[in-house]
C-alpha cells in the first residue's frame, strides 16, 4: 500500500457513518462533548423547573399572568449580562474553567430558589441564576466548535444543542413524579432543589476535560482577547448587530413557547398533571430529532439556508397549533412533535454559525454577546404573552411567537454564509501582483532593478543561471 492510502485512510474512516462526527473530535474532543453536553442538558433541567411549577407558584404567592411572566424575563434580562461575562471569560481565561463557573452560578441559585419565602425574593435568586444560565452554552459550544472538523461542526454543536431537549425531558420526568406525589404547595420547592445535580459534572470537568489546542495557542497569542470594543468596530460591528438581531427573533419565538405551552396545555386546555406531562413527551421528542436533524442539514445546506427553512416552519406551526379548536387533543397531540422539531432545529446551526463568525481571540465575546443579548430582548416576548394572555388567552397570544422568526429570517440578510469555515487557520491573501512565481531574494531583486550584468548569487549560494532558456521537443522514446 503506498504512503497515501495509508495517510488517508483513518481520516476516511472517521468521516464515515452516523457517528464519523463523534470519532473525528478525538479522545480530548470527546470529553469536552461530553462535559458541555452534560453542562446544557443541566441548564436545560434547572431552567425549566420554573416554567414547570409556575401554575403551582401563582396560585401559592397570588399572582396574575403577568406577574409570572416576569419571571421568565427576568432570568432572559440577566442571562445576557452572564453570558456576555462568561464570554469575556471564556477568551481571557479559557473555555473550560468558565464553563464551570458558569455550572456552578446557576446550580447555586436554582436551589436557593426553592427556599424563596417570597415572591420578591423568589424573583431575585431567579434573575442571579440566570447569570449562570446565560453563559453556560456560549462557552460550551466554543469549546466544542474549537474541537470539531469544519466539516463536521454543524452536526457535532447540533448534538451539543440536544442536550437542551434531553434536560427539558428529564425535568418533565421529574415534574409528573414529584406533583404526583407532593403536595402542590412543597413540590415547586423540591423541583428546584433538584436542581443540584449539576455540582457532580463540576467534579468531573475539573479533572478530565481541557481546552482545544490550537485554539489555546492562537488565543494566547493575541494581545486583544476578550475585548468588548474590538466587536463593535470594523467589519464585526455589523456582524454583532445583525447576529443579535437574528438571536433576537429566534430566542423571542422559542421562549414563548417553552415558556408558555405548559400553562396553554392546563389552563385552557383543562389538562392534568400526568395529561401535560404526555403532551410535553411529544414536544421534547420531536425537539430532541430536530436537534439532531438541523445539525445535518446545517452541514449540508449551509447555515443560513437551515435558519431560514426552519423559521418558516416554526411560524405555520405556532399558528397551527395556537388555533387548534377546543376538543381536538387528538390533533393538539400529532401537531406537538412537527412545533417541537421544527422550533429546536432552528437551533442547532447557532452554535457553529456564531462561532464561525468571530475570530479565536474575540470569539467567546462575541458568540457570548449576540447569543445572549438575544436572550434579553427576546425576552419581551413571554412577558407581552403574559399580558395579553389575560385578554387573548394564552393559546391567543402565542401567535405573537411567531414574529420572532419573521425577524430571523430578516437578520440573515446582512449575514454571510460560513460554512466550511476554519476556525484556527487564517485564509490566505491573494497576491497583489500579477506574478505567481518564486523571485529571487531582496538583494537580487535591488541588482537587478540597477540593471546589473551579474547579479549575486541568491542566500541559497546557487549561482542564478539567468532566464530558462526555450523549452526544446522532446526527443521521441525508443519502441
Amino acid at each position: 500500500m503506498s504512503t497515501t492510502d495509508t495517510h488517508s485512510s483513518p481520516t476516511t474512516r472517521a468521516d464515515d457513518g452516523p457517528l464519523g462526527w463523534l470519532r473525528a473530535l478525538g479522545p480530548r474532543g470527546r470529553r469536552a462533548f461530553a462535559g458541555a453536553f452534560g453542562g446544557y442538558a443541566l441548564d436545560s433541567y434547572d431552567y425549566f423547573t420554573l416554567p414547570l411549577s409556575m401554575v403551582a407558584l401563582a396560585a401559592y404567592f397570588g399572582l396574575d399572568s403577568g406577574q409570572t411572566g416576569l419571571f421568565t424575563t427576568v432570568t432572559l434580562v440577566v442571562s445576557a449580562v452572564g453570558g456576555a461575562v462568561a464570554g469575556v471569560l471564556a477568551d481571557r481565561i479559557g473555555r473550560v474553567r468558565a464553563l464551570i463557573i458558569t455550572v456552578v452560578t446557576y446550580a447555586v441559585f436554582t436551589v436557593a430558589c426553592g427556599f424563596a419565602p417570597t415572591y420578591e425574593t423568589l424573583l431575585v435568586f431567579r434573575a442571579l441564576q440566570g447569570l449562570g444560565f446565560g453563559g453556560e452554552w456560549a462557552v460550551g459550544a466554543i469549546l466544542v466548535a474549537e474541537y470539531a472538523s469544519d466539516r463536521h461542526r454543524g452536526r457535532t454543536l447540533g448534538a451539543v444543542q440536544s442536550s437542551w431537549a434531553v434536560g427539558w425531558g428529564l425535568a418533565a420526568l421529574v415534574y409528573t413524579l414529584v406533583f404526583s406525589l407532593v403536595d402542590h404547595d412543597l413540590a415547586w420547592r423540591v423541583m428546584f432543589w433538584t436542581g443540584a445535580l449539576p455540582a457532580l459534572l463540576v467534579l468531573w470537568m475539573r479533572r478530565r476535560v481541557q481546552d482545544a489546542p490550537k485554539a489555546t495557542a492562537v488565543r494566547e497569542r493575541s494581545v486583544r482577547k476578550g475585548s468588548f470594543k474590538e466587536i463593535f468596530t470594523g467589519p464585526l460591528l455589523r456582524t454583532t448587530l445583525f447576529a443579535g438581531l437574528l438571536s433576537t427573533g429566534v430566542q423571542g419565538g422559542y421562549y414563548t413557547l417553552a415558556t408558555w405551552v405548559p400553562t396553554y396545555l392546563k389552563g385552557d386546555r383543562g389538562l392534568s398533571v400526568v395529561g401535560t406531562g404526555g403532551y410535553l413527551t411529544f414536544l421534547i421528542s420531536g425537539a430532541f430529532l430536530g436537534y439532531l436533524t438541523g445539525g445535518h442539514l446545517t452541514d449540508r445546506l449551509g447555515r443560513r439556508r437551515n435558519i431560514w427553512l426552519f423559521a418558516l416552519l416554526s411560524a405555520v406551526c405556532i399558528l397551527a397549533y395556537a388555533n387548534i379548536p377546543h376538543g381536538a387533543n387528538t390533533l393538539l397531540l400529532v401537531l406537538g412533535f412537527p412545533l417541537g422539531f421544527c422550533m429546536s432545529a432552528i437551533f442547532s446551526g447557532f452554535g457553529s454559525y456564531l462561532a464561525e463568525l468571530y475570530p479565536t481571540h474575540v470569539r467567546g465575546t462575541g458568540q457570548g454577546f449576540t447569543y445572549n443579548t438575544g436572550r434579553a430582548v427576546g425576552a419581551v416576548f413571554p412577558t407581552t404573552v403574559g399580558f395579553l394572555a389575560d385578554s387573548w388567552g394564552v393559546g391567543g397570544a402565542l401567535v405573537f411567537g411567531a414574529i420572532g422568526y419573521g425577524i430571523a429570517a430578516l437578520a440573515l440578510l446582512g449575514l454571510p454564509e460560513t460554512k466550511g469555515r476554519s476556525l484556527t487557520c487564517k485564509r490566505p491573501r491573494p497576491a497583489r501582483g500579477p506574478s505567481r512565481t518564486t523571485v529571487p531574494s531582496s538583494p537580487s531583486i535591488r541588482a537587478l532593478t540597477r540593471g546589473a550584468r551579474k547579479p549575486p548569487a541568491p542566500a541559497s549560494g546557487r549561482a542564478f543561471r539567468g532566464p530558462r532558456p526555450a523549452s526544446r521537443p522532446a526527443a521521441p522514446r525508443p519502441t
